[in-house]
């Protein structure tokens, strides 16, 4: 592939922001190539300027930041001069706003967007959307653009093309609004593709689809694919060559089996390191259970039902019945990682909120045994009877980012919490935010300071801290680490087998990412439309699973190295709420 000249060069290119504190380079000397047929993965954790380089080459860089220097080079063969004449466009020169650039934005070069629900106008029809593309490019006719669409959509896999053009983003599910968003990129048979994180907000099953169907495209268009992500995993599924960014800089590049076996820079090792260690169980985890073996029973659920009702129809007479949990069934002991698994839907955060009683219980029961050996009906209680175990049962939710409260300062958002359970005393409450930060890893100055002035990772901290302040027995982690980089994931679930171990906590970690199930958890159960379908021990299930659905969940996890690729036969899973 080396061999084939590029079609897209990026030399020394340099994009900033100016900012109150000076200029900050977001892409600092950054040179790169990329050739038809051949996949390019811009790896780096958030920061690391992958997504504003991508905007740079179409010059779409938000204000204040702007490419200040370099080159992007764009070659474009020319038929009228030649067979084998080429003209070179300097992106880099040119107006944003000007002519030349908006036509080569979805005709010479496609863009797909990371989430497609703020990618798409939710009030414009599918079929309109993509077509304005090959109208503006091509001057194709109403009728004979919304035949391209329909063809187009048939490419991406979108069942029944011809009435999905006329149904509305919120119509589609997020595999398939990102299916949509593909077809748009597509439409004019662009050279080079640039998918920025295409399938980061996706279920797994979802996100190997999404890979084949990208890597299908990319062979019959002959594309050169910009492929950027964080995920080591979707880089040896699909990349050619890879390059690895940190701080706006580029510190190594070069063919992705070289990068996986043998990684020059100390950050690339780091990040392959991070994502290898999550696909294994922990082996500090099973040392844990070694020296101290799980105690009795904390919760017990037994035939939990939950259905969420609504009015539709003339005048909301007609009254829908969606049934969101049947029959769970499963037991929590003390000092135990309860993994709860499956794709968006499946009722894994139904499940988690009808523990904490955030919604009611219809039938079924939940028991809880407290630290003194009494045992607490749970499914029917009031608020006010529910308040004891609210401080023993805690939650660290999915986003650090929007779960604190940006006008409270550390001590307050913690010493909230205390208060709540008591605690009045101020200096006792302080002594206690002390210990708590430092239990956490952070410095005892984070106190005063306000959430903006973190980072990701560190605000899950905090949101941690806040969880365990009133000593609970139970922490549910409802997705608590998917929002978050690789090796900031590692940091926080290192964190959590600490707190496991000094305070003898029983975790509930639900997760669509089998492979951190696998390293934290000891136990597993995977849901399927509000089912539970499967359950045991967690290495147990992962190796040799028993329902077809936890096997469909299990063949679409990303391949650790590239010398796999091809070797995992791929299922996909058609079936009812079943019971294995």
């Amino acid at each position: 592939m080396a061999d084939v000249e590029p079609i897209l060069e990026i030399k020394n290119l340099v994009t900033a922001f100016q900012t109150r504190h000076g200029v900050f380079n977001a892409v600092d000397d950054v040179s790169l190539s990329l050739r038809p047929g051949q996949t390019l993965c811009l790896v780096g954790e958030s920061g690391s300027g992958k997504s504003v380089l991508s905007r740079s080459i179409l010059q779409l860089v938000d204000k204040p930041g702007r490419v200040v220097s370099g080159d992007i080079l764009l070659h474009q063969a020319n038929p009228s001069k030649s067979e084998h004449a080429v003209d070179t466009l300097n992106l880099a020169k040119l107006n944003p706003r000007g002519s030349i650039m908006r036509n080569i934005r979805g005709r010479d070069i496609g863009m797909i967007f990371q989430e497609p629900m703020s990618s798409l106008s939710p009030v414009h029809r599918i079929g309109d959307q993509i077509a304005e593309s090959v109208k503006l490019h091509e001057g194709l006719a109403k009728r004979a653009a919304m035949e391209r669409v329909i063809e187009m959509l048939r490419d991406v896999e979108i069942p029944d093309p011809e009435n999905a053009v006329k149904k509305y983003p919120f119509e589609f599910s997020g595999g398939m609004r990102q299916r949509a968003m593909i077809a748009m990129a597509l439409i004019c048979n662009p050279k080079v593709l640039i998918a920025d994180e295409p399938t980061t907000a996706l279920d797994v099953t979802i996100q190997a689809e999404i890979l084949d169907l990208l890597g299908a495209l990319k062979e019959k268009h002959n594309m050169a694919t910009l492929f950027i992500t964080h995920d080591m995993g979707v880089v040896a599924e699909t990349a050619d060559q890879v390059a690895v960014m940190r701080h706006g800089k580029l510190l190594e590049a070069g063919p992705v089996d070289q990068i996986f076996e043998a990684p020059k820079h100390d950050y690339t090792q780091a990040l392959l390191s991070a994502a290898k260690e999550t696909q294994r169980p922990s082996e500090r985890r099973l040392e844990m259970r070694k020296a101290r073996p799980l105690g009795d029973v904390v919760l017990s659920a037994r035939g939990l039902r939950k259905e969420f009702r609504s009015s539709g129809g003339f005048l909301g007479l007609k009254k829908n019945t969606f049934l969101a949990l049947d029959d769970a069934v499963f037991d929590l002991r003390e000092g135990e990682t309860l993994g709860i698994v499956g794709e968006s839907g499946s009722g894994k955060t139904t499940l988690a909120r009808c523990i904490q009683r955030i919604h009611s219980i219809d039938s079924g029961e939940l028991s809880y045994r407290d630290a003194q050996g009494s045992t607490t009906e749970l499914a029917y209680l009031s608020d006010k009877e529910l308040k004891p175990a609210w401080q023993d049962i805690r939650t660290v939710f999915q986003d650090p980012f929007a779960s604190l409260n940006p006008r409270m300062t550390v001590s307050e958002i913690i010493g909230e919490s205390l208060y709540l359970s008591g605690m009045h005393d101020k200096v006792e409450r302080r002594d206690r935010i002390a210990e708590l930060l430092e239990l956490v890893g952070l410095p005892l100055a984070a106190m005063e300071r306000f959430p903006h002035a973190f980072s990701g990772g560190q605000r899950q901290r905090i949101s941690i801290a806040r969880a365990i302040a009133p000593n609970p027995r139970i922490v549910i982690a409802d997705e608590a680490t998917s929002a978050l980089d690789v090796s900031i994931r590692v940091q926080i679930m290192e964190l959590l087998l600490d707190l496991q171990e000094k305070l003898n906590i029983s975790f509930i970690f639900i997760s669509h990412d089998v492979g951190l199930v696998r390293f934290f958890c000891d136990r597993v159960i995977v849901m399927y439309k509000g089912r539970i379908v499967e359950a045991g021990d967690t290495e147990a299930v992962c190796t040799s699973p028993q329902h077809s659905y936890t096997q469909a969940l299990l063949s679409a996890v990303p391949i650790s190295h590239p010398k796999e690729r091809g070797t995992q036969e791929r299922t996909r899973y058609v079936g009812s709420n079943d019971v294995a």
